[in-house]
């Protein structure tokens, strides 16, 4: 998720700089704009937003982060701008250029970096691409991104675009993700057991919230438990998650048992 972040906010400086926009709002935006992802990344957000009555949204919880949660339920103080290019980086239309710019770099950084994990991962090979997309937007990831930036930067003006064919072939590209890696049984064998652990820590916590912890009793007390649970859940790692899990619901080795005895 870090990673993720800093490749968005980089990629959403440059294209800020060409286009003599305010980089330290892009900047702003990037880094916040993930801050409410769940463990799991999108399998967990999808476990959280199927059980919770509130429903639950990566975006509207990384508001919730800088406006509620960060200095101890006081916030971050950040302006309306920041806070609006943060909950429409997935959806809707930021109300600044600024904001387009990050939801562009979003898909940019995202895209490509999940390509190279498939490769990594021998789900895909650079060649199974097919050569039409190659041919327009490069045969490398940093070849692929400059293309991708040049596009916007060279035909943005009122609103933040790439050129028309060039976002064509992003799409392209996307759907091809989609099939081949997004979908791929290979890549979603895990995703059930995510899920299945999200939800039954979001239950244990929304029938146990006391043993939250106390800023999150605070919170449950304040907004509500459910709240509350998805506050704490979505704050966690991955590793995180599991050490909680395993800890609640997974027995202790017999054989450490058998030393009491």
């Amino acid at each position: 998720r870090l990673t993720h972040t800093l490749e968005v906010s980089q990629i959403a400086r440059t294209i800020s700089r060409a286009l003599r926009l305010n980089e330290d709002l892009t900047e702003a935006i990037a880094i916040g704009h993930d801050l409410g992802h769940t463990p799991f990344g999108h399998a967990g957000e999808r476990a959280l937003n199927e059980i919770c009555p509130l429903g639950f949204r990566h975006s509207e919880q990384s508001v919730r982060v800088v406006e509620r949660l960060e200095k101890n339920g006081r916030g971050l103080n950040l302006t309306f701008e920041v806070r609006d290019g943060i909950l429409k980086h997935t959806n809707g239309v930021a109300e600044t250029l600024e904001g387009r710019v990050v939801r562009l770099a979003d898909r940019i950084a995202y895209i490509n970096h999940d390509i190279d994990d498939a490769v990594r991962a021998d789900v895909l090979k650079e060649s199974d691409i097919p050569r039409d997309i190659i041919s327009a937007l490069g045969d490398r990831r940093s070849a692929r991104i400059n293309t991708l930036v040049i596009s916007c930067i060279e035909h943005s003006g009122d609103d933040i675009v790439l050129e028309k064919g060039v976002a064509e072939v992003f799409d392209e590209l996307h759907e091809f993700m989609f099939a081949k890696v997004y979908t791929n049984p290979a890549c979603k064998g895990e995703e059930k057991k995510a899920i299945e652990m999200i939800q039954r820590l979001y239950f244990y916590y929304s029938e146990n919230p006391e043993q939250m912890p106390e800023q999150f009793v605070a919170i449950a007390k304040r907004d509500g438990v459910p709240t509350a649970a998805c506050d704490f859940i979505a704050g966690m790692t991955d590793r995180y998650a599991v050490k909680v899990f395993t800890e609640l619901f997974v027995p202790k080795a017999w054989s450490k048992l058998g030393d009491a005895f």
